[in-house]
Protein backbone atom coordinates (compact mmCIF):
# COMPACT_ATOMS: atom_id res chain seq x y z
CA UNK A 1 0.00 0.00 0.00
CA UNK A 2 3.19 2.42 1.10
CA UNK A 3 4.06 1.74 -3.04
CA UNK A 4 1.05 3.29 -4.09
CA UNK A 5 2.03 6.86 -2.21
CA UNK A 6 5.09 7.28 -3.76
CA UNK A 7 5.23 9.90 -6.77
CA UNK A 8 7.82 10.22 -9.24
CA UNK A 9 9.63 13.77 -10.01
CA UNK A 10 7.46 15.75 -13.06
CA UNK A 11 7.23 15.88 -15.50
CA UNK A 12 4.03 13.42 -14.85
CA UNK A 13 2.22 13.17 -18.57
CA UNK A 14 4.72 12.75 -21.03
CA UNK A 15 4.09 13.17 -24.95
CA UNK A 16 5.04 10.33 -27.51
CA UNK A 17 6.63 13.14 -29.74
CA UNK A 18 10.24 13.81 -29.41
CA UNK A 19 11.93 17.33 -30.48
CA UNK A 20 13.54 15.70 -32.82
CA UNK A 21 10.25 14.51 -33.94
CA UNK A 22 8.70 17.72 -34.20
CA UNK A 23 11.86 19.26 -36.24
CA UNK A 24 11.73 16.81 -38.45
CA UNK A 25 8.09 17.47 -39.16
CA UNK A 26 8.79 21.27 -39.66
CA UNK A 27 11.57 20.55 -42.36
CA UNK A 28 9.24 18.22 -44.07
CA UNK A 29 6.63 21.29 -43.38
CA UNK A 30 9.14 23.99 -44.94
CA UNK A 31 10.26 21.17 -48.07
CA UNK A 32 6.83 22.96 -50.40
CA UNK A 33 8.22 26.16 -50.09
CA UNK A 34 12.24 25.37 -50.53
CA UNK A 35 11.38 23.13 -53.67
CA UNK A 36 9.50 26.21 -55.08
CA UNK A 37 12.35 28.73 -54.13
CA UNK A 38 15.00 26.53 -56.36
CA UNK A 39 12.38 26.08 -59.36
CA UNK A 40 11.93 29.84 -59.09
CA UNK A 41 15.02 31.59 -58.38
CA UNK A 42 17.56 28.57 -59.39
CA UNK A 43 20.86 26.70 -58.44
CA UNK A 44 21.88 29.98 -56.44
CA UNK A 45 18.97 29.89 -54.30
CA UNK A 46 19.94 26.15 -53.73
CA UNK A 47 23.66 27.21 -52.80
CA UNK A 48 22.65 29.71 -50.53
CA UNK A 49 20.08 26.94 -48.55
CA UNK A 50 22.91 24.35 -48.26
CA UNK A 51 25.38 26.78 -47.31
CA UNK A 52 23.18 28.25 -44.96
CA UNK A 53 21.67 25.25 -43.10
CA UNK A 54 25.36 24.10 -42.89
CA UNK A 55 26.46 26.94 -41.52
CA UNK A 56 23.79 26.56 -38.87
CA UNK A 57 24.48 23.25 -38.00
CA UNK A 58 28.26 23.18 -37.99
CA UNK A 59 28.37 26.04 -35.84
CA UNK A 60 26.07 24.57 -33.46
CA UNK A 61 27.99 20.53 -33.45
CA UNK A 62 31.76 22.79 -32.67
CA UNK A 63 30.35 25.31 -30.05
CA UNK A 64 29.03 22.15 -28.25
CA UNK A 65 32.28 20.14 -29.35
CA UNK A 66 34.25 22.99 -27.84
CA UNK A 67 32.60 23.63 -24.40
CA UNK A 68 31.98 19.85 -24.14
CA UNK A 69 28.67 19.51 -23.90
CA UNK A 70 26.88 16.99 -25.44
CA UNK A 71 26.17 17.60 -29.30
CA UNK A 72 22.28 18.06 -30.12
CA UNK A 73 22.38 18.73 -33.91
CA UNK A 74 20.23 15.09 -34.27
CA UNK A 75 17.35 16.97 -32.83
CA UNK A 76 17.13 18.65 -36.28
CA UNK A 77 16.65 22.38 -34.65
CA UNK A 78 19.67 24.03 -35.94
CA UNK A 79 18.55 22.41 -39.09
CA UNK A 80 15.69 24.39 -39.19
CA UNK A 81 17.17 27.30 -37.93
CA UNK A 82 18.94 27.53 -40.96
CA UNK A 83 16.39 26.41 -43.60
CA UNK A 84 14.47 29.09 -41.67
CA UNK A 85 17.05 32.16 -42.31
CA UNK A 86 17.63 30.62 -46.03
CA UNK A 87 14.22 31.00 -46.82
CA UNK A 88 14.04 34.63 -45.66
CA UNK A 89 17.38 36.08 -48.07
CA UNK A 90 17.36 37.11 -51.62
CA UNK A 91 17.44 34.27 -54.00
CA UNK A 92 20.65 36.34 -55.55
CA UNK A 93 22.63 37.08 -52.09
CA UNK A 94 26.21 36.41 -51.92
CA UNK A 95 27.21 32.76 -50.41
CA UNK A 96 28.80 34.26 -47.26
CA UNK A 97 25.52 35.97 -46.44
CA UNK A 98 24.23 32.29 -45.94
CA UNK A 99 27.75 31.54 -43.89
CA UNK A 100 27.37 34.79 -41.29
CA UNK A 101 23.65 34.34 -40.97
CA UNK A 102 24.20 30.80 -39.57
CA UNK A 103 27.21 31.64 -37.39
CA UNK A 104 25.04 34.39 -35.51
CA UNK A 105 21.97 32.40 -35.85
CA UNK A 106 23.23 29.45 -33.59
CA UNK A 107 26.18 31.28 -31.82
CA UNK A 108 24.65 34.84 -30.55
CA UNK A 109 20.91 33.85 -30.47
CA UNK A 110 20.90 30.56 -29.17
CA UNK A 111 24.37 29.02 -27.74
CA UNK A 112 25.67 31.67 -25.97
CA UNK A 113 21.95 31.97 -24.20
CA UNK A 114 22.08 28.16 -23.28
CA UNK A 115 20.83 26.66 -26.59
CA UNK A 116 17.62 25.68 -27.55
CA UNK A 117 14.44 26.69 -25.70
CA UNK A 118 16.85 29.56 -23.49
CA UNK A 119 17.12 31.95 -26.62
CA UNK A 120 14.96 34.84 -25.99
CA UNK A 121 13.66 35.55 -29.40
CA UNK A 122 13.46 33.27 -33.28
CA UNK A 123 17.42 32.67 -33.80
CA UNK A 124 16.42 32.66 -37.68
CA UNK A 125 14.45 36.28 -37.55
CA UNK A 126 17.44 37.43 -35.17
CA UNK A 127 19.75 36.90 -37.78
CA UNK A 128 17.82 37.80 -40.57
CA UNK A 129 17.53 41.44 -38.94
CA UNK A 130 20.99 41.55 -38.40
CA UNK A 131 22.03 40.95 -41.28
CA UNK A 132 19.37 43.66 -42.76
CA UNK A 133 21.13 46.64 -40.28
CA UNK A 134 24.83 44.90 -41.62
CA UNK A 135 24.54 44.55 -44.89
CA UNK A 136 21.07 46.86 -46.01
CA UNK A 137 21.83 46.94 -50.09
CA UNK A 138 22.46 43.20 -50.28
CA UNK A 139 19.22 41.76 -48.16
CA UNK A 140 17.11 44.44 -49.97
CA UNK A 141 18.26 43.81 -53.83
CA UNK A 142 15.58 41.46 -55.08
CA UNK A 143 16.68 41.44 -58.33
CA UNK A 144 17.80 37.66 -60.52
CA UNK A 145 17.93 36.44 -63.73
CA UNK A 146 13.85 35.68 -63.01
CA UNK A 147 13.09 39.26 -61.96
CA UNK A 148 13.86 42.59 -61.83
CA UNK A 149 12.50 45.41 -60.05
CA UNK A 150 10.52 46.12 -57.25
CA UNK A 151 8.73 43.41 -55.18
CA UNK A 152 4.95 43.10 -55.10
CA UNK A 153 4.74 44.77 -51.78
CA UNK A 154 6.81 47.84 -52.33
CA UNK A 155 4.92 48.23 -55.85
CA UNK A 156 2.09 48.04 -54.12
CA UNK A 157 3.24 51.00 -51.13
CA UNK A 158 4.20 52.95 -54.47
CA UNK A 159 0.83 53.00 -55.79
CA UNK A 160 1.11 50.85 -58.68
CA UNK A 161 -1.12 47.70 -59.26
CA UNK A 162 0.46 43.95 -58.54
CA UNK A 163 -0.31 40.68 -60.12
CA UNK A 164 -2.17 38.92 -57.40
CA UNK A 165 -2.37 35.88 -59.07
CA UNK A 166 1.08 35.98 -59.84
CA UNK A 167 1.55 36.51 -56.12
CA UNK A 168 -0.36 33.78 -54.92
CA UNK A 169 1.15 31.38 -57.11
CA UNK A 170 4.95 32.78 -56.15
CA UNK A 171 6.03 34.11 -59.71
CA UNK A 172 7.19 37.12 -58.62
CA UNK A 173 10.47 38.76 -56.93
CA UNK A 174 11.13 37.84 -53.38
CA UNK A 175 13.39 36.00 -50.80
CA UNK A 176 13.80 32.64 -51.55
CA UNK A 177 10.95 31.19 -49.76
CA UNK A 178 8.12 33.93 -49.48
CA UNK A 179 6.80 34.20 -52.56
CA UNK A 180 4.30 31.34 -52.98
CA UNK A 181 1.61 31.45 -50.71
CA UNK A 182 0.42 27.84 -51.76
CA UNK A 183 3.56 26.42 -51.08
CA UNK A 184 3.48 27.80 -47.39
CA UNK A 185 -0.11 27.32 -47.15
CA UNK A 186 0.46 23.42 -47.78
CA UNK A 187 3.20 23.44 -45.33
CA UNK A 188 1.73 25.09 -42.96
CA UNK A 189 -1.48 22.54 -43.26
CA UNK A 190 0.92 19.56 -42.93
CA UNK A 191 2.02 20.79 -39.60
CA UNK A 192 -1.73 21.32 -38.49
CA UNK A 193 -2.80 17.92 -39.60
CA UNK A 194 0.55 16.25 -37.22
CA UNK A 195 -0.80 18.25 -34.43
CA UNK A 196 2.73 20.42 -34.38
CA UNK A 197 0.86 23.87 -34.17
CA UNK A 198 -2.60 25.50 -34.00
CA UNK A 199 -4.17 28.05 -35.47
CA UNK A 200 -4.27 30.37 -32.59
CA UNK A 201 -1.25 32.46 -33.09
CA UNK A 202 -1.25 33.02 -36.85
CA UNK A 203 -4.74 32.63 -36.60
CA UNK A 204 -5.38 35.50 -34.43
CA UNK A 205 -2.07 36.88 -36.37
CA UNK A 206 -4.02 37.24 -39.33
CA UNK A 207 -7.25 38.42 -38.50
CA UNK A 208 -6.08 41.03 -36.72
CA UNK A 209 -3.78 42.54 -39.54
CA UNK A 210 -6.51 42.07 -41.98
CA UNK A 211 -8.67 44.71 -39.42
CA UNK A 212 -5.52 47.14 -38.92
CA UNK A 213 -5.05 47.46 -42.66
CA UNK A 214 -8.78 47.38 -43.52
CA UNK A 215 -8.63 50.55 -40.70
CA UNK A 216 -6.19 51.99 -41.46
CA UNK A 217 -4.55 51.16 -45.02
CA UNK A 218 -6.76 53.87 -47.20
CA UNK A 219 -8.79 51.56 -48.83
CA UNK A 220 -11.70 50.14 -47.02
CA UNK A 221 -12.38 46.78 -47.37
CA UNK A 222 -10.73 46.24 -50.55
CA UNK A 223 -10.19 42.71 -51.27
CA UNK A 224 -7.64 42.97 -53.99
CA UNK A 225 -5.71 45.37 -51.50
CA UNK A 226 -6.27 42.86 -48.59
CA UNK A 227 -4.81 39.81 -50.52
CA UNK A 228 -2.06 41.50 -51.98
CA UNK A 229 -1.03 42.06 -48.81
CA UNK A 230 -1.64 38.32 -47.44
CA UNK A 231 0.09 36.90 -50.17
CA UNK A 232 3.07 39.39 -50.70
CA UNK A 233 6.00 39.16 -48.21
CA UNK A 234 7.05 37.00 -45.42
CA UNK A 235 3.50 37.31 -43.80
CA UNK A 236 2.80 34.04 -44.78
CA UNK A 237 5.71 32.32 -43.69
CA UNK A 238 6.44 34.17 -40.54
CA UNK A 239 2.39 33.66 -39.17
CA UNK A 240 2.53 29.52 -39.58
CA UNK A 241 6.73 28.69 -38.76
CA UNK A 242 8.10 31.08 -37.08
CA UNK A 243 5.44 33.20 -34.72
CA UNK A 244 4.19 29.80 -33.50
CA UNK A 245 8.04 28.56 -32.42
CA UNK A 246 7.26 26.76 -29.09
CA UNK A 247 10.69 28.24 -27.35
CA UNK A 248 9.99 32.22 -28.01
CA UNK A 249 5.89 32.13 -28.18
CA UNK A 250 3.88 32.40 -24.83
CA UNK A 251 3.07 29.24 -23.02
CA UNK A 252 -0.55 30.38 -21.65
CA UNK A 253 -3.88 30.41 -24.34
CA UNK A 254 -4.54 33.74 -23.95
CA UNK A 255 -1.37 34.80 -24.23
CA UNK A 256 -0.84 33.51 -27.48
CA UNK A 257 -4.10 35.07 -28.89
CA UNK A 258 -2.09 38.86 -27.37
CA UNK A 259 0.92 38.09 -29.14
CA UNK A 260 -0.97 37.33 -32.48
CA UNK A 261 -3.04 39.72 -32.05
CA UNK A 262 0.23 42.37 -31.25
CA UNK A 263 2.02 40.75 -34.06
CA UNK A 264 -0.62 41.61 -36.23
CA UNK A 265 -1.23 45.58 -35.45
CA UNK A 266 2.59 45.76 -35.11
CA UNK A 267 2.90 44.26 -38.82
CA UNK A 268 -0.06 46.84 -39.68
CA UNK A 269 2.33 49.50 -38.18
CA UNK A 270 5.67 48.73 -40.03
CA UNK A 271 3.82 48.22 -43.47
CA UNK A 272 1.43 50.98 -43.48
CA UNK A 273 3.56 53.82 -41.90
CA UNK A 274 6.82 52.33 -41.93
CA UNK A 275 9.62 53.85 -44.49
CA UNK A 276 9.80 50.06 -45.97
CA UNK A 277 6.99 47.42 -47.32
CA UNK A 278 7.78 44.74 -45.18
CA UNK A 279 7.58 44.44 -41.07
CA UNK A 280 7.26 40.39 -40.13
CA UNK A 281 11.19 40.20 -38.76
CA UNK A 282 10.83 43.44 -37.05
CA UNK A 283 7.37 42.53 -35.25
CA UNK A 284 8.23 39.18 -34.38
CA UNK A 285 10.99 39.71 -32.89
CA UNK A 286 9.96 42.86 -30.24
CA UNK A 287 6.65 40.17 -29.51
CA UNK A 288 9.44 37.65 -28.75
CA UNK A 289 10.88 40.56 -26.00
CA UNK A 290 7.18 40.70 -24.67
CA UNK A 291 6.08 37.16 -24.31
CA UNK A 292 7.91 37.33 -20.18
CA UNK A 293 5.48 40.48 -19.90
CA UNK A 294 2.54 38.68 -22.04
CA UNK A 295 2.72 35.52 -19.98
CA UNK A 296 2.56 37.10 -16.74
CA UNK A 297 -0.63 39.24 -17.62
CA UNK A 298 -2.14 35.75 -18.78
CA UNK A 299 -1.13 33.19 -16.35
CA UNK A 300 -4.48 31.20 -15.41
CA UNK A 301 -5.41 31.69 -12.11
CA UNK A 302 -4.56 28.67 -9.73
CA UNK A 303 -6.88 26.20 -8.53
CA UNK A 304 -8.33 27.53 -4.75
CA UNK A 305 -7.56 30.94 -5.43
CA UNK A 306 -9.06 34.21 -6.71
CA UNK A 307 -7.42 37.15 -7.85
CA UNK A 308 -4.04 35.69 -6.76
CA UNK A 309 -4.85 35.38 -3.18
CA UNK A 310 -6.67 31.95 -1.18
CA UNK A 311 -10.68 31.65 -1.71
Amino acid sequence: MSDLMKVSSNPHIRAKATTGSIMASVLAALLPASAFGVYNFGFHALLLIVITVASAVCTEYLFEKGMKKPITITDFSAAVTGLLLALNLPPNAPWWIGLIGGVFAILVVKMIFGGLGQNFMNPALGARCFLLISFTSIMTNFDCDAYTGATPLAALKSGESVNIMNMILGKTSGTIGETSMIAIVLGACILIMLDIIDLRIPGTYIVTFVIFITLFGGHGFDKAFISAHLAGGGLMLGAFFMATDYVTRPITVKGQYVFGAFLGIMTGIFRLFGPGAEGVSYAIIIGNLLVPLIEKYTLPTAFGRKGGKKA
